[in-house]
């Protein structure tokens, strides 16, 4: 049919250019986020381009939601700003024909939802995790940029590295250790770090001199050396995924359902592709727009049903980890909703008219 085909096709088009404006947005802010913090040292450079990656695939599912909330409206919003909407409804088309089209676009969105939050959001929370704490388990000087001083995290010992060489090797280094009120300044031409066998990170400078001493003291120890080792930290073991539910897969949310915080999470995985169905439908009769108002006040209530409908979710599923209320109740609000869509949708669909006949007629009052 003619008009399942048009309408499929428009939202479509509509979702790819919404899904890249959203996507390019969020994208482009994080990445200056976390360029700035790469610049700070705060971590690595190489880091930059991965952690972006993770991060985008966590965000995916809320994404393709929002994405096919607003291409439904844009383009139902059109078809009533335009008449389109007056011309279908005078063919004979009631409001309810457009569910039909609505859903056979958003039915996909919400198996893609799906198939991301099940199986490859948690897949990509668990390896950030990893990553990061591999970021974190690095030698303290592989966050630095060449040219900035950086403090470690006790705050006890400065690091300056003039620029990185092949290997990973450093030139022009600059150390410093304040310990038990003594100082010592650590000046090397090269460096390196390796774990030793016990699996201490050392750092080895090569080629430099060491100034130790107590501040205010002309007694200063003077020291040349070919080969300087320092010890900088201990290797641990990585952190598992059971230490963070969203880094848990589906399958042994499953398995722990009667813990209260692996249920909730389980419970809002699932929810995902649900509100995607539900915000396709709100969207339909929260399209309507008067073209003699000139006023698009359906998008002001669009934005805060939106909201309202998500922080209410959030709000469930935080109450649900703590055991105050069942995680089913997250489904009882999307029933809720569904059925404000379903009432509106009829409501839109019947001809203009006083609000209070209106609601006579809606509930078959006469």
């Amino acid at each position: 049919m003619v008009f399942n085909k048009s309408l499929t096709r428009e939202l479509t088009f509509t979702a790819i250019g919404v899904f890249s404006v959203l996507l390019a947005i969020l994208v482009s802010t994080q990445a200056i986020n976390l360029l700035g913090r790469a610049a700070e040292g705060q971590i690595a450079s190489e880091a930059v381009g991965a952690l972006i990656g993770f991060w985008a695939l966590g965000l995916f599912p809320v994404l393709l939601i929002l994405t096919v909330f607003i291409s439904v409206m844009v383009v139902l919003t059109r078809l009533w700003r335009e008449h389109e909407m007056a011309v279908w409804l005078a063919a004979g088309l009631s409001l309810q024909k457009f569910i039909g089209p609505v859903l056979r676009f958003a039915i996909p969105m919400s198996l893609l939802v799906a198939a991301v939050s099940l199986y490859i959001g948690p897949w990509a929370e668990q390896r950030s995790q990893q990553y990061a704490e591999i970021i974190k388990q690095r030698e303290e000087m592989s966050a630095i940029s060449p040219g900035l001083f950086k403090e470690s995290d006790r705050s006890n010992r400065v690091y300056f590295i003039e620029k990185y060489g092949n290997g990973g090797k450093a030139s022009n280094i600059f150390f410093q250790d304040m310990t038990e009120g003594k100082v010592s300044t650590v000046l090397a031409n090269n460096g390196h770090v390796e774990t030793d066998d016990e699996g201490k990170r050392v750092l080895v400078l090569e080629d430099g001199r060491r100034y130790a001493g107590e501040p205010g003291s002309a007694d200063y120890e003077v020291l040349q050396f070919k080969r300087y080792s320092v010890v900088i930290g201990e290797s641990h073991k990585l952190v598992g995924p059971r230490n963070n539910r969203q880094g848990l897969s589906s399958a042994m949310l499953f398995s722990l359902r009667q813990d209260d915080e692996a249920r909730s999470e389980l419970l809002w995985r699932l929810s995902m592709p649900v509100s995607c169905l539900v915000l396709a439908l709100l969207a339909i009769p929260l399209s309507y727009f008067n073209p003699r108002s000139g006023q698009t006040y359906n998008l002001i209530f669009a934005i805060l049903a939106y909201f309202v409908y998500q922080n209410a979710l959030t709000l469930v599923r935080n109450a649900a980890l703590h055991g105050k209320i069942p995680a089913s109740t997250m489904f009882a609000c999307h029933l809720l909703v569904m059925v404000i869509a379903l009432v509106g949708i009829r409501y839109r669909n019947r001809p203009a008219t006083t609000l209070t006949k209106s609601l006579s007629s809606l509930f078959g009052k006469v």
